[in-house]
């Protein structure tokens, strides 16, 4: 058992704090306030390939392993968590589902533009009615000839109105239940696709949550990856690999607060002398630290199974959970160690403690993943 980075991870993580630093910082808090998407941060980020880290660089990706793009995602979370849930959706649910499944055609078409950040996709499973429950899409894709009918709508797409190409979950027999459902390559410009409204969210803002209407959209079949039917499974297999980007992304918004808080008690005085030298504070960082550090561990130990080819399912839903829990008390716990600075933009963690929330919801709450850990513990 290993737990030296090898020298790529280690540059990776260097290339990702820098880039953070220098690239996401700047604005970050005006982006949060004006709910502004960073489109000149993510043009960097594809330029600087974290837009496909994990793609084979045949089609124009990086060909990293997932630990490297595990460690990315923490490093870029530390900042600017919103600017990191589009990286995570483009690698994880994006790219991995298209060089996975997807024809040779759909690769040289599509995956080649994804891998370099020429453009940004979604994923499009969540409906008014189908949110924790996949298995209820209205959404339906019926087939005339060549070319499928799409009509239905999705919500809470991330990078809803900022993407070019959405793979989209749909009904195509409704009398198979959820072995009926199947998944398509949908573009932003064909007829009858309308963005719905801009969501006014507490955290991540600078991310674009929007509706999306498909009304009679015509969908080729080539579009269709797999056969009718393998939506669902299509769906399931990509949350597994995305809920390890979005532990990473919790993981570093939890970092984020603690490197604050640490360096604000060495700062902050109060009775005579730093607040680091009061007991009170002295626990709080000690756990913060002792629970990113178990987060952190977590994390690796999923997106090394990945790597390994190994069945990550179960790992991937114990990181989010618990990632995501570390997330929000490590967020609220540096708001109370800056006090009333805390409260207010300026420090950063009042940003954090917002972005924390939302790592508990998306991409599966911590209900579904409990589901799905006691499941495997059950086999």
């Amino acid at each position: 058992m290993n737990f030296q980075l090898t020298e790529e991870q280690l540059a990776v993580r260097e290339a990702a704090r820098e880039f953070a630093q220098n690239e996401l910082l700047p604005g970050v808090i005006e982006r949060d306030s004006e709910a502004r998407f960073p489109w000149e941060q993510i043009k960097k980020m594809g330029e600087l390939g974290l837009m496909g880290m994990m793609v084979d660089p045949s089609y124009n990706g990086g060909g990293m392993d997932t630990i490297s793009y595990a460690i990315a995602m923490e490093e870029l979370s530390k900042v600017d968590a919103s600017a990191s849930v589009s990286m995570s959706v483009n690698n994880s649910l994006v790219c991995w589902g298209l060089e996975k499944y997807g024809t040779e055609a759909q690769k040289q078409k599509y995956l080649t533009r994804l891998a370099t950040g020429e453009v940004l996709g979604a994923f499009c499973l969540s409906e008014p009615e189908a949110g924790s429950d996949a298995t209820s899409q209205r959404t339906s894709a019926e087939l005339k000839g060549d070319h499928y009918i799409l009509n239905g709508t999705k919500n809470w797409i991330t990078n809803g109105s900022s993407a070019s190409i959405y793979l989209v979950i749909a009904q195509t027999d409704p009398s198979k239940g959820h072995k009926g459902i199947s998944v398509f390559i949908v573009e932003k410009e064909w007829e009858g696709f309308i963005v719905g409204k801009k969501e006014d969210k507490l955290g991540i803002r600078g991310s674009d949550t929007h509706s999306l209407m498909f009304n009679d959209v015509k969908v080729p079949v080539e579009n269709r990856i797999g056969e009718e039917g393998f939506g669902f499974t299509f769906a399931m297999e990509t949350l597994n690999g995305g809920r390890i980007g979005i532990a990473a992304q919790a993981l570093g918004i939890a970092a984020g607060a603690y490197e604050l808080s640490l360096a604000y008690s060495k700062e902050r005085k109060a009775f005579g002398k730093p607040i680091s030298q009061h007991q009170a504070i002295q626990f709080k960082l000690a756990d913060m630290a002792t629970q990113i550090e178990a987060a952190r561990l977590l994390v690796y130990k999923a997106a090394w199974l990945k790597d390994q080819g190994e069945d990550y399912a179960h790992a991937s839903a114990m990181a989010k959970l618990y990632a995501s829990e570390v997330a929000m008390n490590t967020t609220i716990e540096a708001v109370q160690i800056h006090g009333g600075y805390g409260y207010v933009k300026e420090y950063h963690v009042e940003r954090l403690m917002r972005d924390a929330k939302i790592t508990q919801i998306y991409e599966g709450t911590s209900e579904i993943q409990k589901i799905v850990i006691s499941r495997g513990v059950l086999k």
